[in-house]
């Protein structure tokens, strides 16, 4: 991406949510944005949200940056086998965890540890799960960074790519039958949209129109092929949906209000029976693509500091210092935030990491896969000694 392709702050139109898709098809080429490079709010993207709503999304995103941090050092200390970190993509996570209903469901990919933390869970939880100690929920049976929690609406992340499309188009249909006021928020990632499982979910969101958003996470690379590989000839990854007839939209996923105006349209529309709606999150991975990755053998290391996007955190760092959140106050802030996680952290460790401390009974792999467990399990877990 370059600064050429960029439409000015406040340039996009805001249609109404029962627009047809082919009314709007140039949204899926353009850009919404609402902050400038000033930090100043422009056009009719910008909502209502509060000083108040804006530092809560703040905390989210420094939360998620610092976590990140912390489980990524665990990793290289050998204390968990495997980490995955979002910088430059919180406010993504961050924004729409205050959008989404109550009751709405969450079907994710491995880089919406702030949409999680945005609605209200634990970090000590996440920790446990990424040490696989004693007081891990799942027991030790996910993958680290592969959270889950039916509490606040979050599917089980799951390593195998784009899985949770279909999972999200039939979840929505199900609420439409059932008459649930409810929408599915589902994250794919740019290569992802390549997957067939993406193409199967599209064709049955456009036949049913079920209340379902799809949310595309354009971070620039699908591991460490550039986007453009991942693309293709499509000149977005929004103009996936035209194909299949839904409204699609392209969105500045830096800019925290531009993310806030998309998601509350779409759901608004969603809720008010008019169908689905793709939205492409054009971000940065600022970080590697996990632990077993070295990004500096594709990209230039001060790549993310060019990014014609910007951090999120400092744009909206930027924004509420003119709406009178100080510096100094995010500061602090930040410095509070960085010190729970560090806090959080010691109390994980306390109770077990990947090699030391408690840890779930291997009983559990046996238990939880069958209701009723057959003979060759019983038999693998009495050798095993359990």
């Amino acid at each position: 991406m370059t600064v050429a392709d960029l439409q000015s702050a406040g340039e996009a139109r805001r249609p109404a949510i029962d627009v047809l898709a082919p009314e709007i098809m140039d949204m899926a080429f353009g850009l919404i944005r609402v902050l400038d490079d000033e930090g100043n709010p422009h056009g009719p993207w910008i909502g209502d949200l509060g000083v108040d709503e804006l530092v809560e999304i703040l905390t989210t995103m420094f939360t998620t940056r610092a976590f990140d941090a912390r489980m990524m050092k665990a990793q290289r200390q050998g204390k968990t086998s495997f980490s995955m970190g979002s910088r430059g993509e919180e406010a993504i996570g961050a924004v729409t965890a205050t959008v989404m209903g109550a009751h709405d469901m969450c079907f994710p990919t491995y880089r919406q540890a702030s949409y999680l933390l945005g609605r209200g869970r634990d970090p000590l939880a996440m920790m446990n799960q990424v040490y696989g100690n004693a007081a891990d929920e799942n027991l030790g049976t996910q993958i680290s960074g592969l959270y889950t929690s039916s509490e606040f609406g979050f599917l089980s992340i799951s390593g195998n790519l784009a899985t949770q499309m279909p999972q999200a188009v039939g979840w929505a249909m199900a609420a439409k039958i059932k008459g649930d006021p409810t929408v599915a928020l589902a994250f794919v990632g740019d290569g992802s949209t390549a997957e067939s499982d993406m193409h199967a979910a599209l064709t049955f969101a456009s036949t049913y129109t079920p209340p379902v958003i799809v949310a595309i996470v354009n971070n620039q690379y699908a591991i460490s092929t550039d986007e453009e590989v991942a693309r293709g000839s499509a000149q977005t990854f929004a103009q996936r949906g035209i194909g299949y007839g839904l409204p699609s939209l392209r969105v500045d996923g830096n800019d925290v209000l531009a993310v806030h105006g998309a998601t509350s349209w779409a759901r608004d529309r969603a809720l008010a029976g008019h169908g689905p709606t793709v939205i492409e999150f054009v971000t940065y991975r600022g970080s590697a693509h996990s632990s077993s990755d070295d990004p500096t053998r594709y990209r230039p290391e001060d790549e993310f500091d060019e990014f014609p996007l910007g951090d999120p955190i400092k744009r909206l760092r930027l924004y509420l210092q003119n709406r009178g959140f100080s510096n100094d106050q995010a500061n602090a802030l930040d410095e509070q935030i960085r010190n729970m996680i560090e806090a959080k952290n010691e109390e994980a460790e306390a109770i077990g990491t990947i090699n030391t401390g408690e840890r779930p009974s291997l009983r559990h792999t046996f238990e939880l896969v069958y209701e009723t467990m057959p003979p060759h399990l019983i038999r693998q877990r009495q050798e095993a000694g359990i």
